[in-house]
């Protein structure tokens, strides 16, 4: 249940230290306030106690409201382990304000994928599924999981990869690894017959086959030479499939590294 902020160190910065808490500052003459105030309540009564939201009157505490610098409110901050950590202004609308708490929010059962993800590394695949499979049975938003279980099924099952990170949407932290996840699972089905006849087709192919057989240094050799010479072959694939490649090895990678000024430069 949302709270009147009385004493922000102890009704804000302490608390936040156990659960994140959303501080909405406004006033009562503040006519967009009135219009975010409900929005805010409803998405506190949905979230099971994953946050908590404190209503602080700027009128009743304008030293506070002038200490985190508001100058225009409706203003809302996020607060966890008492330090402000995301805001935004105005009366958005609820969806917007869904795609921010889901932004910024810590996600549920963080630490189990923690556990999931470790168990990848020791090669212990078998034990990760059933882990991420039980996370994403109690929490389906859990973005993380959902990418990290869906990569397990790049190579063997690309159907079900591409479909576990259908529900991921634009916004969500994870948007840019479950594009790169259906990137990868598109060329893994891809009927190269399709493709139309070019001086770049064959190099073209060639530059799937390497990526289907995890020979990301050649793939990306010969979707950089793609790019020269045809940027928008296969409407711009050879750019999409670079940045999946970045982004399923990671930038500091260094396959990454070593072909990543290349890539650039073959852009302009």
């Amino acid at each position: 249940m949302s709270f009147d902020v009385r004493n922000f160190e102890q009704d804000v910065l302490a608390r936040s230290s156990h659960v994140p808490v959303l501080v909405d500052f406004w006033a009562e003459w503040c006519g967009p306030c009135r219009m975010l105030g409900p929005v805010l309540e409803k998405l506190e009564s949905e979230s099971g106690g994953a946050w908590q939201l404190a209503k602080l009157d700027t009128e009743a505490l304008p030293d506070v409201a002038s200490r985190y610098g508001i100058r225009s409110i409706p203003n809302v901050k996020l607060f966890i382990d008492g330090a402000p950590v995301a805001e935004f202004t105005g009366a958005l609308p609820e969806q917007s304000v869904r795609q921010f708490l889901a932004q910024h929010l810590p996600a549920a059962g963080s630490n189990e994928v923690d556990e999931a993800e470790a168990l990848l590394l020791e090669g212990r695949s078998s034990e990760a599924a059933v882990l991420l499979e039980h996370i994403l049975e109690s929490d389906a938003a859990n973005d993380r999981a959902r990418v990290l279980y869906a990569q397990m099924f790049l190579d063997d099952d690309p159907t079900k990869a591409a479909s576990l990170v259908a529900p991921v949407e634009a916004g969500s932290k994870y948007d840019d690894i479950a594009d790169a996840i259906r990137t990868f699972a598109r060329y893994r089905l891809f009927d190269t017959a399709s493709l139309p006849e070019h001086p770049v087709r064959d190099l073209y192919i060639s530059a799937i086959t390497a990526l289907n057989d995890a020979d990301f240094d050649s793939a990306l050799e010969h979707f950089i030479d793609v790019i020269r010479r045809n940027r928008y072959y296969d409407d711009d694939g050879a750019r999409k499939a670079c940045i999946a490649i970045f982004k399923i090895l990671g930038e500091e990678h260094e396959i990454t590294l070593r072909h990543r000024r290349d890539f650039n430069g073959s852009l302009y």
